[in-house]
């Protein structure tokens, strides 16, 4: 793999090279790509538009992001921002490249978790489209249109990692492939109408499949934490190594979205029926809520105290989207027409 590392650390210091002057564009690129939007962004915006997209994008974003969890412990993928430096191939010859707020992960590198969740996330919300404008227009043309697009959001994203030095240009890659093949496994597969049972099952088998295999992995001699500190002793700046990049606050926000996901079904089973109004209301106000839920900040010690905390975020996640904010909606809608 030392080969193929090195041509990644010179393809990453070219893209900076020749784009650093579209650096801002780059970082928003990644962000967008950041697996947090599907459950802060993308969920709210489908949700809002069409209620099955909508959960079935959170579904997908969950199990697609801890299946991503899994690769990586498996894979011990390294990033290129400490490989650099580890490696110590580059003491005559230093690439010119710089590392970003958005650079110091602590998970292992491979496969990208931007590129594989932005391609299971994304799949659901294309085929869709795509469905719906074949259907409407019978063109070809019309229907090859968000194909084309997701293409090109994937390349983006990709391309957008390598520049900040967070992944290896073949990490992206398998990332979009794995992607890509679990959003058309699981997007036929999402759960409707199940009991609230399913989603506490659910939620719980992840969590719990999750530390029997850092368990067995760590009784076989593996470290899980060598990322972590690869990351604090490479990073340029010890405060862009945060606690919410780590590989348990991806579980954790894993297990809370499936849980608040059925919970929210559990509340209220199909929603209200609210007009495009109201929904465009809806859409505004659960965006201003998630803000100031993922701005909320957390305590970093204890670790156990942050992780259940970082949990019960995400379980509210689905509860304003789906609950609280369109009841509030459909109430004083309903009181409008009343009066």
């Amino acid at each position: 793999m030392e080969a193929v590392h090195t041509h990644g650390v010179w393809v990453a210091d070219s893209l900076q090279q020749k784009t650093m002057s579209q650096e801002k564009l780059w970082l928003i690129i990644t962000h967008m790509g950041d697996p947090k939007a599907a459950f802060l962004l993308i969920f709210p915006l489908t949700y809002f538009i069409h209620r099955r997209t909508g959960t079935t994008v959170l579904w997908v974003a969950a199990v697609s992001e801890w299946l991503n969890l899994v690769f990586k412990w498996f894979l011990f993928g390294e990033r290129p921002y400490w490989w650099i430096g580890e490696s110590r191939l580059f003491v005559n010859n230093h690439p010119q490249v710089i590392q970003f707020a958005s650079t110091c992960e602590t998970g292992p590198g491979s496969p990208s978790g931007h590129a594989m969740v932005t391609a299971a996330v994304w799949w659901v919300i294309v085929s869709a489209v795509g469905s719906s404008l074949y259907s409407r227009t019978r063109s070809v043309i019309w229907t090859a249109l968000p194909y084309l697009l997701y293409i090109t959001l994937l390349v983006a994203v990709g391309l957008s990692r390598i520049f900040i030095l967070a992944h290896f240009p073949h990490q992206v890659v398998a990332g979009s492939i794995t992607g890509f093949i679990l959003g058309v496994i699981l997007n036929p597969r999402a759960p409707e109408q199940r009991p609230l049972l399913f989603y506490v099952g659910s939620s719980l088998g992840l969590l719990l499949t999750a530390l029997l295999m850092k368990i067995g992995l760590e009784e076989l001699g593996f470290d899980l934490s060598w990322s972590i500190t690869l990351a604090k002793k490479w990073c340029a700046h010890s405060e862009w190594v945060r606690l919410d990049s780590a590989p348990f606050s991806s579980l954790t926000r894993d297990c809370g979205a499936i849980l608040g996901l059925g919970l929210s079904q559990y509340w209220k089973p199909g929603g209200w029926p609210l007009p495009w109004a109201s929904r465009a209301l809806c859409l505004a106000l659960s965006s201003m809520g998630l803000y100031h839920i993922n701005r909320f900040p957390l305590p970093v010690q204890p670790l156990p105290l942050f992780y259940g905390l970082f949990l019960l975020k995400f379980l509210l996640v689905p509860q304003v989207v789906m609950v609280v904010v369109p009841a509030g909606v459909h109430l004083l809608t309903s009181k409008m027409k009343r009066d």
